[in-house]
């Protein structure tokens, strides 16, 4: 299946930033694997992410088709706000869906999600899910912030591990922080018993201006971008990357870049 985060980031005035991280297994059955599927998304012209769990196929065609459709300005008008675009969003998922073959044996699992994160005219941000299940249907919500960085989304079958890790990442002395989620995202990757949970992990964020920042990642010394190993490409200096302690680093050495801060796991004795 998967396992897909959201948080937010709080500074010492207000949120700051916020989230998705994903890992990149697309699995059919237990032995059978792909490590570089891409589940996050941003557009280029608006200030909004996306990322999905559960089925596969459907989403990864139709967010695509999304963003693309957002980006030519067809999708949201100037004056939406957040909860504007999640509603364009949801309708043109939802649109599609219903032409899909879902009655057919294999064409469609059982489950699927889509997060959607958000950044307004004022600088506030907002993050929904909505959720399809078979024997179900739709169902959808917003998540709800705190007054510091925390976990505001977690979905897949990794989401139980997650959980388990997070409760003693919150006892650290990195708690409420966004390292902290990233530090217990990445453990709960690396680890994780699930078998549908693996790859790559994968990052796109926000902050208060501009728009969608798909980040490189270096993990097990070589370099990734959504889900992809780059490492025999270049340009890395046009990406921002983050190592697994959420360190900003450079592409080119991957070492933490020396005017960043170190961001220690106490956990793994980093």
């Amino acid at each position: 299946m998967t396992l897909i985060l959201s948080w937010l980031g709080v500074d010492s005035r207000s949120p700051s930033s916020i989230y998705i991280a994903s890992d990149s297994r697309i699995s059919w059955g237990i032995n059978r694997k792909w490590d570089y599927g891409r589940k996050v998304f941003g557009f280029k012209k608006h200030p909004d992410l996306l990322g999905y769990c559960g089925d596969v196929l459907f989403p990864t065609q139709v967010l695509s088709q999304i963003v693309e459709l957002g980006d030519e300005g067809l999708l949201f008008k100037d004056s939406y706000t957040c909860k504007d675009k999640f509603e364009a969003i949801k309708e043109k998922f939802i649109q599609l869906f219903l032409s899909y073959p879902t009655n057919e044996q294999n064409i469609i699992g059982d489950y699927l999600a889509v997060i959607h994160a958000s950044r307004d005219i004022n600088q506030k941000f907002t993050c929904y899910v909505i959720e399809w299940q078979r024997n179900v249907g739709w169902s959808g919500r917003q998540a709800d912030f705190s007054d510091h960085s925390d976990k505001l989304i977690v979905l897949g079958s990794g989401k139980k591990e997650f959980l388990k890790k997070y409760e003693a990442y919150w006892l650290s002395s990195n708690k409420k922080t966004s390292r902290a989620l990233f530090h217990c995202f990445f453990d709960t990757l690396t680890n994780a018993a699930d078998n549908y949970v693996g790859g790559a992990p994968q990052l796109i964020g926000l902050y208060r201006i501009n728009n969608a920042i798909n980040y490189g990642i270096i993990y097990n010394n070589r370099r990734y971008l959504l889900g992809v190993d780059i490492t025999n490409l270049s340009g890395f200096e046009k990406l921002e990357w983050r190592n697994e302690l959420f360190e900003r680093c450079d592409g080119n050495t991957m070492q933490r870049l020396t005017n960043a801060q170190k961001q220690p796991n106490p956990l793994m004795n980093s």
